[in-house]
């Protein structure tokens, strides 16, 4: 059977979202958008138009928004944390500015972290996935070395390998390429292409890279809390 490419693994529906300090300031006004399956898209606006707000709600971090979100076909609104903290763990990979690499773990248990965390696989089938993501990403020679051992580019690379380690139907992304150089934000960007077209793999990510962002599938562009193109 053909797979449908017009799946839909993430949308919005008039979110709004509200700071009261002491008086009221919108942040986010009516956002409605989509993600298909496959695509790559990327969120770009000034500092201070509501992107971080946006991928925070997007994430399931903050619920206290107006409007609907669904991951993969599911409405999050009524889910309890701990239903929360399951959505995000087996539906979203994460890539951030920071690795968040535990020092104290080698690069492969960093990356098997959430599929022994997610228990849905013995921790053999963890590891041989991990090893797999890491050889995809040319740190395979890496993984019995502790993160602090690592170059910038080749920790940020070990963190993509850990976001997709539960297979997530969505890869959110907060300026991964904020911390590197050109040519490792070369490579990270190729990571990253090369998900969304060999392995159909959904990314949505947030960048000040006006370069980056111009390659991509899809440019989502916000200004003052709301989108005003893509």
């Amino acid at each position: 059977m053909e797979e449908k490419t017009n799946q839909l693994v993430l949308e919005t529906r008039g979110i709004s979202k509200s700071f009261f300090d002491p008086v009221e300031t919108k942040v986010l006004k009516n956002v409605s958008f989509e993600v298909q399956k496959g695509t790559f898209c990327s969120i770009i606006g000034k500092s201070g138009c509501g992107k971080s707000t946006l991928l925070y709600i997007l994430s399931t971090m903050d619920t206290d928004f107006e409007g609907e979100l669904f991951l993969d076909g599911r409405s999050m609104r009524g889910l309890s944390n701990l239903e929360l903290a399951k959505v995000r763990n087996e539906k979203i990979g994460f890539v951030f500015q920071f690795h968040y690499l535990l020092d104290e773990f080698s690069v492969l248990k960093n990356v098997m972290l959430p599929g022994i965390k997610l228990g849905k696989e013995t921790r053999e089938a963890v590891e041989c996935n991990a090893m797999a993501l890491l050889k995809s990403m040319g740190v395979a020679d890496q993984a019995l070395k502790r993160p602090s051992q690592l170059s910038g580019g080749q920790k940020q690379r070990v963190a993509i390998a850990r976001a997709l380690i539960n297979k997530p139907v969505i890869v959110m992304g907060d300026e991964p390429t904020g911390n590197l150089d050109k040519k490792n934000s070369e490579i990270v960007f190729e990571i990253f292409k090369e998900l969304a077209a060999d392995k159909k793999q959904s990314l949505l990510i947030v960048t000040h890279d006006e370069d980056f962002a111009k390659r991509t599938d899809r440019i989502i562009e916000m200004e003052d809390g709301q989108i005003i193109s893509g």
